[in-house]
């Protein structure tokens, strides 16, 4: 795994709040009903495609992973965080947790159905986009499908603590046609760009991409 700067800071500041984080954001899909659709949506294409094997990239303390898995996928997590993968690993003793980065999953080529990356994007400086969504492509099965959700923007911002601890993380927003374009330069046909309007527990809407790497490569 690189060891860049960004990743090691981000990884570090996860680890330090791993359980406090993992709190917050379990019944995160309890209030997001399209968010809930969306990922049956997406679950049905991968099951369509006929590989049900489901990455849930940046999956925290693995409570979207376990979304998949009721949904009916064959899905396992991976994250930066040492610590969000062991508070995964306890959680849910039955699902496979892996520690990767978006950079690196550490998986064969064309080996899964699926790749989610629920709001696992945002750490990942703008000009490295491009490196992640290769990864992605790499790691996806010809009529493999994306499904990336992300806070919507243009600004970059910068946290020194949570939860009452000293943390180093930046954040950057995201433009739903600009990931687009990003994923279409990567090989994959975009097929959805979704923008919602933020609820009373955000400050920016939404966004969401589908997309599909092609059954035939070019």
């Amino acid at each position: 795994m690189p060891d860049e700067p960004f990743l090691a800071a981000t990884r570090a500041s996860y680890d330090v709040m791993a359980a406090e984080y993992a709190d917050m954001v379990s019944s995160h899909l309890d209030t997001k009903p399209l968010d809930r659709a969306l990922l049956a949506a997406f679950t049905e294409l991968v099951k369509a495609s006929g590989n049900g094997l489901v990455a849930d990239v940046g999956c925290g303390s693995g409570w979207a992973t376990v979304a998949l898995r009721r949904l009916g996928l064959d899905a396992f997590g991976i994250d930066l965080s040492p610590g969000m993968i062991d508070l995964a690993r306890r959680t849910y003793p039955d699902l496979r947790f892996e520690v990767g980065s978006v950079l690196a999953l550490g998986l064969p080529d064309a080996s899964i159905g699926g790749l989610l990356a629920y709001y696992s994007i945002i750490h990942i400086p703008w000009e490295r986009r491009s490196e992640a969504f290769s990864e992605f492509h790499r790691v996806l099965a010809p009529g493999g499908q994306a499904m990336l959700v992300f806070q919507v923007g243009d600004d970059r911002g910068h946290r020194s603590g949570a939860f009452g601890k000293a943390i180093c993380l930046d954040w950057y927003r995201q433009q739903p046609d600009e990931i687009a374009d990003l994923l279409r330069r990567a090989g994959f046909e975009v097929w959805a760009t979704i923008t919602r309007q933020p609820d009373a527990t955000e400050k920016t809407p939404q966004g969401y991409v589908l997309a599909r790497k092609p059954v035939a490569e070019q």
